[in-house]
């Protein structure tokens, strides 16, 4: 049986990619510089909601198997991620 968390995860994954190929498809469609950066700019919103979605979900997860140390360098770490992101 699939863990109901694991599903979760993959669902939001598989949906996060089927907007990427969506948004390819659009771009495609619309043939024109300007719209197709403004798709762009709407998934690069959207991918890194996904991944706090999906890296929360994983913690809810597997929180009762961390210590508290090791659960705040996962923290520390995602934060990381999202400070590389984010500083321009």
């Amino acid at each position: 049986m699939i863990n109901k968390i694991v599903l979760s995860m993959a669902s939001l994954r598989l949906l996060s990619g089927s907007l990427e190929i969506i948004a390819a498809l659009l771009m495609l469609r619309l043939n024109q510089i300007d719209k197709a950066l403004m798709v762009n700019t709407g998934l690069a919103m959207v991918g890194p909601l996904v991944l706090l979605t999906t890296t929360t979900l994983g913690l809810v997860g597997i929180a009762e198997k961390l210590s508290y140390g090791k659960m705040l360098w996962v923290l520390v770490g995602v934060s990381c991620i999202f400070i590389g992101i984010l500083k321009k």
